[in-house]
């Protein structure tokens, strides 16, 4: 799906215009936008959450060269799947399988 799409299902479910669902799409984006900049974390409640991560300073290389290279600490956004969205996504999650316990050893007679 891209942002046309999207715009397009805005404007047929709340019967709108392609431009005013096109302003309220981007008023939502600018929206996300603008918290995540700010560093705080947006939740939508059950389909996930935007959050923003720190990435650590580290050592890599070109891949060109060869040579190692700093790379710089940055932030960065991610999103979280909620509890909805994997679920409509993947299905019901199977119980996990408590593995099976073992015998406890026999002790034989000492002779």
């Amino acid at each position: 799906m891209t942002k046309a799409d999207l715009i397009e299902a805005v404007a047929e479910g709340a019967e709108l215009s392609k431009r005013q669902a096109g302003e309220v799409v981007d008023m939502i984006l600018d929206e996300i936008r603008s918290a995540l900049s700010k560093g705080e974390k947006v939740a939508l409640t059950p389909f996930g959450s935007f959050v923003v991560r720190a990435r650590k300073a580290r050592e890599g290389r070109n891949p060109l060269t060869g040579e190692k290279i700093k790379i710089a600490a940055r932030k960065v956004p991610a999103f979280v799947a909620g509890k909805g969205l994997k679920e409509a996504v993947g299905g019901a999650r199977a119980a996990k399988k408590a593995p099976a316990k073992k015998a406890p050893a026999k002790k034989g007679k000492k002779r």
